[in-house]
């Protein structure tokens, strides 16, 4: 999944404590930088309420952003640069059935960290034998530095780890260990175990590696280090989430990611394909990566949307993504902050410098506001002061939580409009096998994760565009941290040595 813009600090878990103590403290201890006089002050109230007219989701909406996403697929399933959805072809056509056996690795290259992991399969009796992983820093020259040295330094990590197998971990001599590499990076796909490198992203810059095939300079960089293995499938990390779920339950169908980013895949008949030149899939179907964060058919934006946009380092592009994703929300926040500070109706007669940072309110800082439940809000008080620089009283403090509670909600509104749509496109083609039976919708994400305010009003969106009865078959399960796993068992379904199970 691609995440395109200011990288924030990151992501920490929502539950940081915090002292939830009333603050008081007099704003001349913040540096200012901008003295507001204004002789026609704004009120704060008329921003709120037009911010909430903007980011309103009645059914109508709702019911045009699902169709039109449904629409946005189809056009990328029948050619390439069509449709704001690239719907790339993950090439996957055997799904984990539970009767996977055998020891397999899994490579998951994401970000400033990459993560390795092993797991005994013991098929459906035994499933989950033993499971080990371990995680390892990529220093910031190997992000500037040549194709070459990164993959030696990924598979020498490999290799040490590969050392330590034992215990509970067994493989039969005349085998070659085989890995599931999880890439999240913009790969075109040529087949389950091969992509070309389209661009880094995320801050990595390194060289030598745009147009070549990352599963070869996986390979050949194995080699180099002798390790005895080799990638028998290359996937990203929505699909190898659906993989890992659907391993515990068949029901699953679709996976979506709601964390910094977002991404959502799902399984696709082969026929409804177009686009796909030849047909050699056994069990004719596939997952398609949707790519659904640069969806923007009918999103009900803001001023503050559009600010956000234009200043972004790629304006214009993953709008759905920068209105419902982890990355945005608290910074959409305190843009409305800022316009109602301005007004002079908000946090005295002064700006903070904090307050005028660029990401500086992240998405669990809105989320831990909204979990205040004291009558004083104390704890948003806290927050306000240690993250924004700002002092606040109570009313103050409403307004804040009614502005964070907005942008939840359309976030998490649109997130299960979008999802209905993939679910609606799906049960067009198998007229009638997804809704008239249980299908999973499998979630991964710190944002759905940690969010509960969002996560409801997600299933509530959902059950309003599909009714009591219908939605009643829907069931959206959180599965956490399975593309791990995901991609271990995608590389035993790939396996190119006979299946003994």
């Amino acid at each position: 999944m691609s995440i395109a813009a200011v990288t924030p600090p990151a992501f920490r878990s929502i539950y940081e404590r915090r002292s939830a103590a009333k603050v008081v403290v007099p704003v001349s201890r913040h540096r200012v930088i901008m003295a507001v006089q204004s002789s026609s002050v704004v009120s704060a109230a008329p921003i709120l309420t037009k911010l909430k007219k903007d980011c309103a989701t009645p059914l109508p909406v709702l019911r045009h952003v699902a169709d039109a996403m449904a629409a946005d697929m189809r056009a990328g399933l029948v050619a390439d640069g069509v449709s704001d959805l690239k719907m790339i072809l993950s090439y996957v056509d055997t799904l984990p059935t539970g009767n996977e056996k055998g020891l397999f690795y899994a490579l998951d290259l994401g970000g400033t960290n990459f993560r390795v992991l092993r797991v005994q399969l013991g098929g459906k009796e035994e499933r989950v034998i033993a499971t080990e992983f371990d995680q390892v820093s990529i220093p910031p020259e190997l992000m500037f530095g040549t194709s070459e040295e990164l993959f030696d330094f990924i598979a020498s990590g490999l290799a040490k780890f590969a050392q330590t197998e034992g215990g509970d971990f067994y493989l039969p001599q005349e085998r070659t260990r085989e890995i599931g590499f999880t890439f999240s990076f913009p790969v075109k796909q040529t087949s389950v175990d091969s992509g070309i490198l389209i661009k880094w992203t995320k801050g990595f810059a390194v060289s030598g590696t745009a147009g070549k095939d990352v599963v070869a300079c996986l390979n050949e960089a194995m080699e180099r280090q002798g390790l005895n293995m080799r990638v028998s499938a290359l996937v990203n990390d929505t699909v190898a989430t659906l993989a890992g779920a659907r391993y515990w339950d068949d029901d699953v169908m679709v996976s979506v990611i709601l964390g910094t980013g977002t991404n959502a895949c799902y399984v696709e008949s082969i026929g409804a394909i177009p686009k796909l030149q030849s047909n050699d899939s056994k069990s004719g179907r596939t997952i398609v990566n949707t790519e659904w964060g640069a969806f923007s058919n009918g999103l009900p934006l803001t001023e503050f949307d559009r600010e956000m946009d234009a200043e972004s380092i790629n304006p214009g592009e993953q709008i759905f993504e920068k209105t419902i994703s982890g990355m945005y929300l608290g910074e959409i926040v305190r843009r409305v902050l800022i316009k109602m500070a301005q007004g002079g109706e908000l946090f005295g007669n002064s700006i903070s410098e904090k307050l005028m940072t660029p990401f500086a309110l992240r998405t669990p800082d809105i989320c831990a506001m909204q979990q205040d439940t004291s009558k004083d809000l104390g704890h948003v008080g806290s927050i306000l002061y240690d993250v924004l620089g700002v002092s606040s009283n109570t009313a103050e403090r409403q307004i804040v939580v009614e502005v964070c509670d907005t942008i939840a909600e359309r976030g998490g509104r649109l997130a299960g409009a979008g999802i209905v749509g993939i679910l609606e496109k799906m049960e067009e083609d198998s007229k009638g096998l997804i809704f008239g039976k249980r299908t999973v919708v499998a979630m991964d994400g710190g944002l759905y994760e940690h969010y509960p305010q969002y996560r409801s009003y997600l299933q509530e969106a959902v059950d309003e565009l599909l009714g009591s009865e219908i939605s009643k078959n829907i069931v959206i399960e959180h599965t956490k941290d399975g593309s791990g796993i995901g991609a271990a068992l995608l590389a035993a379904t790939n396996s190119k040595y006979p299946h003994d199970f």
